[in-house]
């Protein structure tokens, strides 16, 4: 392109993106985060979302605005360095140690000691844990270490949320180590007095705030879908989307992926939507009813951040799923070769499916994967480091810092926005 045309286009690019109601002036608001410094603590009355990179699964730490803590899942996948990035910081400790220690350290920061809740969205390692014979067992020796045992190991956690408690029995109960081992964790919680429960779909209540810092703003937890149901927009009522059990045939029962639980965190105009491992793939249209993902993003409505589910990969965000989010942001929650898949980072970029400016950012992309979709890859924002969505007092602005995952200093690298929520 010639050099005056050149200059135009970027022109009226800066002129529309400065026009965008989506991004806020930097002068409008200063931000607590500097990219070289350690990333500042929360404060009373913020929203921060930490998705931690360990390069072994999902994990995201929740601070909310009165203190009331969460941890969605805390996966620790055992598999090989040629299929998953490097364990971060490094493989000195396990997955599930260094989220354990990152929930303490920030935790510490605010002034807390204990976790308030762990929602764990289904059972599958790179959300739970894994586990062999080599797992060292937990001081109580009734269970081994690994996910979400190691962050039990190190910290108190008030209540542990699943879609499956208490029998684990629906559609059939999950084979394998990793889920005996987290159905020991969970018998040994309810043998010691410690709260467990049934993801309850439609509620705005059960994950509720316990104010431990009276006078912040108030915020709500949908429990928008899991096993199938997905909630009405109504009250607490919710609609039941699988087909009854006898009426399919075995190898077509729906999985533990499609039995994720998602919810929408709501504070102020700020909505922040995740759902685990949901998908949108119908088996191209012979199983309609597989995709929850988009009845549950229709319910929870647009977004401001949204997590790219089941790692961005392939059967993960349809057109309707995106059409109906449209976030400013998206975080891909990622760490495997596949992760994310390059038609899902065309519908993120897409503005056929929705207007206006967008990040994404990434927890951890191998470089075989950045190579093989570098056309997208190269938009985005970031693709390795902790991902901290922070959410200004009353919900109207939001910015997103990225973290050093090489060590535990917390250090910024890099800071985008405010965007006006």
């Amino acid at each position: 392109m010639p050099a005056q045309p050149r200059r135009r286009a970027l022109l009226r690019a800066m002129l529309a993106l400065a026009a965008s109601p989506a991004i806020a002036s930097a002068a409008d608001e200063a931000l607590p985060d500097r990219a070289g410094s350690p990333l500042a603590p929360w404060q009373p009355g913020w929203l921060d979302i930490h998705h931690i990179a360990t390069g072994r699964g999902n994990a995201t730490f929740v601070m909310l605005p009165d203190g009331t803590s969460m941890l969605i899942d805390a996966g620790a996948s055992n598999n090989g360095l040629d299929t998953s990035v490097a364990p971060r910081p490094d493989a000195s400790r396990r997955a599930g140690e260094w989220i354990g220690r990152y929930a303490r350290r920030h935790l510490r920061r605010a002034g807390l000691v204990a976790l308030d809740y762990l929602l764990v969205t289904h059972v599958h390692p790179d959300h739970t844990g894994d586990v062999g014979a080599a797992s060292p067992l937990a001081a109580n020796g009734k269970y081994r270490l690994s996910g979400v045992t190691d962050v039990a190991e190190l910290l108190e956690i008030g209540t542990v949320v699943d879609r499956g408690y208490p029998d684990y029995a629906y559609p059939a109960p999950i084979q394998g180590a990793f889920a005996d081992n987290y159905r020991a964790f969970v018998q040994e919680r309810r043998r010691a007095g410690r709260a467990v429960e049934r993801v309850k779909v439609g509620s705005a209540t059960q994950l509720r705030a316990m104010g431990h810092r009276p006078g912040a703003p108030a915020f709500e937890i949908r429990n928008v879908a899991a096993n199938g149901e997905v909630w009405s927009g109504q009250g607490e009522s919710a609609v039941a989307h699988f087909p009854p059990l006898s009426t399919l045939a075995r190898a077509d029962w729906p999985n533990e992926n499609v039995c994720s639980i998602a919810v929408r965190l709501g504070y102020g105009r700020f909505s922040y939507f995740t759902a685990g491992d949901l998908t949108s793939y119908t088996e191209d249209g012979a199983l309609p009813w597989r995709d929850i993902l988009g009845p549950a993003a229709k319910a929870a409505g647009p977004a401001s951040v949204a997590t790219a589910d089941h790692h961005g990969m392939f059967d993960g965000l349809d057109a309707e799923v995106v059409r109906a989010l449209r976030p400013q942001v998206w975080v891909v929650p990622s760490w495997h070769i596949a992760h994310p898949d390059m038609l899902q980072l065309e519908r993120m970029f897409s503005q056929r499916l929705y207007p206006g400016p967008r990040d994404v950012f990434a927890t951890s992309v191998m470089r075989e994967n950045m190579l093989a979709n570098g056309r997208l890859t190269s938009r985005m924002r970031s693709h390795d480091g902790h991902v901290v969505v922070r959410v200004a007092p009353g919900g109207a602005r939001f910015h997103v810092a990225v973290t050093d995952n090489r060590d535990e200093d917390d250090r910024v690298a890099l800071v985008t926005g405010p965007y006006l929520a």
